[in-house]
């Protein structure tokens, strides 16, 4: 089996790779990057050149980005079942949740937190609503089962309960 290896800052997106990692039940190592130094350094940048966190290297395959380092494990270790099969109709719905997650979620909660309002006459262009209305999207689908997928655990809920977690850890879910 080839190293896997997680590149991640405590303070940082890598919580819910880190999740991931745990989920999948494989062995990893775990490098620990320092935001002004370790993570600007040529060996690190030859790994995401955006020099942030997380990554992951499974033997020669890098994958930078949230979102896409959880539909790559879900791939690379598809014995863990945090993904309906490709066959499964479900698998759609499963998609269409981890990356509104890590688009229109994800902004929608950036805005806030910087003071962004839209204006009305720009909102269609942005491609996502105030972050209240996309909890309300949130709270529809979940009110269908205990998972986004109903009686299924994905990894879409754990990008999902990353983010959730991280904005209430901020008071953001009372206020929004």
């Amino acid at each position: 089996m080839s190293e896997l290896t997680f590149y991640t800052h405590p303070m940082s997106r890598g919580r819910t790779i880190r999740w991931m990692l745990e989920e999948i039940g494989q062995p990893y190592r775990t490098e620990l990057l320092d935001y002004t130094s370790t993570m600007k350094a040529p060996a690190y940048l030859a790994i995401n050149p955006l020099g942030k966190v997380p990554a992951i290297r499974h033997g020669d395959t890098v994958v930078t980005e949230s979102a896409a380092i959880c539909a790559y494990l879900v791939d690379a270790f598809p014995a863990a079942g945090l993904a309906p099969a490709l066959t499964d109709p479900k698998r759609g719905e499963y998609y269409r949740w981890l990356f509104v997650a890590a688009g229109p979620l994800e902004a929608a909660i950036m805005d806030q937190l910087l003071g962004i309002e839209v204006p009305d006459d720009k909102k269609a262009m942005v491609g996502y609503c105030h972050v209240t209305e996309m909890l309300k999207v949130l709270e529809t689908a979940l009110s269908h089962g205990d998972y986004l997928l109903g009686s299924q655990f994905s990894a879409a809920d754990i990008y999902v309960g990353a983010l959730l977690g991280w904005i209430a850890s901020l008071g953001m879910l009372g206020q929004s």
